[in-house]
């Protein structure tokens, strides 16, 4: 039975299958609805998401052993120099930079900030803010919060939440926690303190719905695949290889989104894909998609909202506890 079907059986219930005329009409508007034309999967008629994630991290990293540019670690509690200074090109040139181009195309993202980089820059998430993109919470700084107590972790939530609302004078709605790894009870923390949805899942290309505490949160899928830092990382991988991917990713997704809702997932960040020559690939990217109608450059706070306004297209995922399902948020922890 797919996916339609199913849902006709179960919300239209037993009593509906005595009138025969009325369930072949909300059948029907059913089908229009979810298998039709692309245009009724996006608000305005769009008939592909495109979501890019920009990542705001310099100054949130270590000051020592910071990762992402030599190989051999240093010696513990000595200043990686270097490797700082990599991290604040982020800052000097590469969001500049990106900012620039994304007006230029007219794309909207969500930019999500480390707590200590928008402490150390508050300036450019103002920036961000004003040039319309979406400030989204990642982390306080860059380390692991899974290891935190319940308690702990809900503290070091609000704190990145804090001082993305002081200097840009926005209220997060999204989280990002560092390497998508959080604890059992992230979740069920992020709704408590208003969140709407979380950026920590790989397993689909639309959002989805799970019930945490009785209310529906949004689960905005991430990626690895099309994310910079996992491209450009592999040996061999050139920025030409990741032009060709970016493409071949868009063509699959927007020939799907004729009959299904889809979204494209990008990940860009600020000291990776904010180098000059990277700038271009963007670029190179971006007339192509301006090739094709019925693109919606969506924040993910706007993609979450949408999901959340329309249930009737919107997966919606039950899960069993963490300790037996392996995913954080559930509702009887």
């Amino acid at each position: 039975m797919d996916r339609r079907n199913f849902l006709m059986k179960t919300s239209l219930g037993a009593s509906a299958l005595a009138l025969p005329g009325w369930l072949d009409a909300a059948t029907e508007a059913v089908e229009q609805k979810t298998s039709g034309s692309a245009k009724s999967f996006w608000p305005n008629g769009a008939r592909l998401a495109i979501s890019i994630a920009l990542q705001f991290e310099a100054g949130g990293q270590p000051i020592s052993g910071a990762g992402g540019l030599i190989p051999e670690p240093i010696k513990k509690g000595y200043p990686d120099l270097a490797t700082n200074s990599y991290f604040d090109y982020g800052v000097h040139e590469g969001l500049p930079r990106l900012l620039d181009l994304f007006d230029k195309y007219g794309v909207k993202a969500t930019s999500f900030m480390v707590g200590k980089a928008v402490d150390n820059n508050p300036e450019l998430a103002r920036e961000i803010v004003r040039r319309g993109h979406e400030p989204a919470a990642h982390g306080k700084e860059w380390a692991w919060q899974y290891q935190l107590s319940k308690d702990d972790e809900r503290e070091w939530i609000r704190s990145v939440k804090q001082s993305i609302e002081k200097a840009t004078g926005v209220t997060p709605l999204g989280y990002d926690c560092y390497w998508m790894r959080g604890s059992v009870h992230t979740l069920s923390l992020l709704q408590e303190l208003g969140f709407i949805y979380h950026n920590n899942d790989l397993s689909r290309d639309e959002p989805y719905i799970q019930q945490l505490n009785g209310k529906p949160f949004v689960t905005m899928p991430y990626t690895i695949h099309m994310n910079d830092i996992g491209s450009y990382d592999f040996p061999g991988f050139s920025p030409a290889d990741y032009e060709q991917q970016l493409k071949d990713e868009f063509d699959q997704l927007y020939e799907e989104a004729a009959t299904r809702r889809r979204m494209m997932l990008i990940s860009f960040h600020d000291r990776i894909s904010g180098h000059a020559s990277r700038v271009r690939v963007i670029e190179r990217f971006l007339k192509y998609v301006a090739q094709h109608d019925g693109i919606w450059y969506a924040t993910k706070g706007e993609i979450a909202k949408h999901a959340l306004a329309t249930p009737d297209i919107t997966p919606l995922v039950k899960r069993d506890v963490a300790e037996k399902s392996g995913l954080a948020g559930n509702t009887n922890l």
